[in-house]
Order: C-alpha cells, then structure tokens, then sequence
C-alpha cells in the first residue's frame, strides 16, 4: 500500500465484499424457509380442522409446533436475505433454535407421554446433541471475533 491510497477500515473493508454467501448455506436457507412454511401450514391446517374442542395441553402443542415452524421460517428468510452471514452468527441462530425447540418438545413429550421415561430419553438425547452444537456455534464465533480484533488491531491501546 502507498501513501496515495487511503486507509481502509476492517467494516470499510466488509462492507466492500461482494455476495460470498457459499451455495451450501444457500442450500441450508432454503431448506430451513421451505421446512419451516410447509411446518407451518401443515400443523396449522391440522389443527385448525379438528372437528371438535381439544385439550388445553393439546392447543399448547400445536402453538408451539407452530411458533417454532415460523421460527424456522424466519430463520431461513432471514439467512437468504444476508450477503455474508459474518462471524458464524447463522449457527448460533440455528443453534439457539434447535436448543429452544428439543427442550420445550421435551418437555411437552415428558408432560403427556404415558411413559415419560421413554420421552426423557428420546428428548434428552436431542437436547444434548443442540447443546453441544450451540456451545460449538458459539466458540466458532468467539474465535471469528478474537481474530478480526487481532487483524484490526483493536484491544491493543
């Protein structure tokens, strides 16, 4: 770099890239829209059609079915609508998602099962599997962010 060009600023420099989004992401933001919609209009069609009042814990199941449907959709709108997910913050969406979602499941399965053993189990096993992913989403961002301080040089007065 010479004297003539100006100094250019980490954010400058972001700003400037071009859409770098990978296909595989493009691919995981269209599915996440396309699953969460196709959620939402089948649990809410099925739920809408019963015939007769269902149980309090029933409508409780399908309100969140639903929520976490549209969450899902918002999600993957959201990740299509980004030139460049910076600093993993897609997964730590993702996994905040998936953590919020296996452990009201679990929960719901573990409250109306017959044997609640058998939903603590099966739930349980999700809820750790999102976890570990989340605390891994979260390292990756936290390594992302220690690195672009250190090329910027921030920190260091």
């Amino acid at each position: 770099m010479n004297d003539e060009e100006p100094r250019v600023s980490a954010e400058e420099m972001i700003a400037r890239l071009e859409p770098a989004m990978s296909p595989w992401k493009r691919v995981r933001g269209v599915a996440a829209l396309v699953a969460g919609v196709a959620g939402t209009v089948f649990v809410s069609a099925l739920w809408w059609s019963e015939p007769g009042s269902l149980p309090g814990r029933t409508q409780l199941a399908f309100g969140l079915f639903t929520a976490f449907c549209l969450a899902w959709a918002c999600y993957g709108g959201w990740l299509l609508t980004r030139r460049a997910p910076l600093f993993a913050t897609d997964r730590v969406i993702a996994g905040w998602l998936a953590l919020a979602a296996s452990a009201a499941t679990t929960a719901l399965v573990v409250a109306v099962a017959a044997q609640p053993v058998a939903g603590l189990v099966g739930g349980g096993t999700f809820v750790a599997v999102s976890a570990v992913l989340t605390v891994r989403a979260h390292a990756r961002r936290a390594a992302l962010l220690r690195r672009k301080r250190e090329l910027t040089g921030e920190g260091e007065r």
